[in-house]
């Protein structure tokens, strides 16, 4: 007992506790302020240049919604408040993992402001996937809950398009958003080519194998718990009719003159047509959405400015306190 030494090191656990000792978190270098500045900064930047390069349209949208009837508008204001609710439902419907509903809220808010700088919703999953890393969920679960998310919210569309379709038969006056073959082959020969280099590259067979493997693992999981379920597929079908439903109020404050059922059909059919061409900010959504408007027996003047309050609503006004959120969170290391 004299050999042992007169005392232990101060960096072992106490007898009297089984945990390890509790390292600090290494404090943020002053190099890497400049850095995260330029980051947060970023956000507003591309608020203020999309601002300027579509000055003529901004103008047109607010002189024309400036005569219309705002009890419509607020009507409208609030079916888009509404829909990021269910975006930040459809997320953490999409994980096992417990999220901050409060923090989830305000990422989903942040995210259409990110989704103006890239294509087909990029901007949004890559705010999501930064929010879900910084909550502990490992990059691959974080991934594969994108994926989820996707199939969730295309899968409900179609099926609600479908529904619309069937109980309707003014559907046959959408005759000219079904695309020709000059576009579909293109695309089948793409996706024909990316799966074929999928399964022969074996540096891209590798992550791929293991997404498909850590999604369907995520997705049994999720779908073993009701509450998960109802978030997930719930908020899926939900989306797309608040959203038909912030036109709808758009096209009555501006005598756009249509059935809500004739929009709804409209929006979902321009949203899919309309939705295979990757264009930041739902340029070519749009112009499909003006052609079906047009196609119900809209005229083509209200049918534009329609779609211009629509975007007014949806997008524009939420743009710059969106690009503020999303630079706070940012800053706050929520992202």
């Amino acid at each position: 007992m004299s050999s042992l030494p007169s005392s232990l090191p101060s960096s072992l656990p106490s007898s009297g506790s089984d945990a390890p000792p509790v390292r600090p978190l290494p404090t943020p270098s002053a190099a890497g302020r400049p850095l995260r500045l330029a980051v947060c900064l970023s956000s507003l930047l591309v608020a203020a240049v999309w601002g300027l390069a579509n000055q003529s349209l901004l103008y047109e949208g607010v002189t024309r919604l400036t005569h219309a009837e705002p009890g419509w508008l607020l009507a409208g204001a609030g079916f888009t408040c509404l829909t990021w609710v269910l975006a930040a439902c459809m997320r953490q419907g999409a994980v096992p993992d417990r999220l901050p509903p409060g923090l989830l809220l305000a990422s989903q808010f942040a995210a259409g402001a990110a989704n103006h700088a890239l294509p087909a919703g990029l901007g949004a999953h890559a705010v999501t996937v930064r929010f879900l890393r910084t909550r502990g969920v490992p990059l691959e679960r974080a991934t594969a809950s994108i994926a989820l998310y996707s199939v969730a919210k295309s899968g409900a569309k179609t099926v609600v398009l479908v529904v619309f379709v069937l109980s309707s038969s003014a559907w046959r006056r959408l005759g000219e958003l079904v695309p020709d073959g000059t576009v579909l082959v293109p695309v089948a020969v793409v996706v024909t080519l990316a799966g074929v280099a999928t399964a022969v590259v074996r540096p891209l067979r590798r992550p791929v194998t293991g997404l498909v493997r850590c999604a369907l693992t995520d997705a049994r999981a999720v779908h073993t718990r009701p509450c998960r379920v109802l978030a997930l597929w719930g908020g899926a079908t939900a989306i797309p009719l608040v959203q038909a439903s912030v036109l709808a109020c758009t096209g009555e404050a501006l005598g756009l003159g249509l059935s809500w059922a004739d929009v709804f059909l409209a929006y979902l059919a321009a949203g899919t047509a309309g939705g295979a061409v990757p264009v930041p900010g739902g340029v070519a959504v749009d112009a499909a959405l003006v052609f079906a408007l047009a196609a119900f027996g809209s005229p083509l003047a209200v049918a534009t400015a329609t779609v211009i309050g629509y975007r007014v609503l949806t997008d524009w006004l939420p743009l710059l306190p969106g690009a503020l959120v999303l630079s706070a969170m940012i800053r706050a290391k929520a992202l």
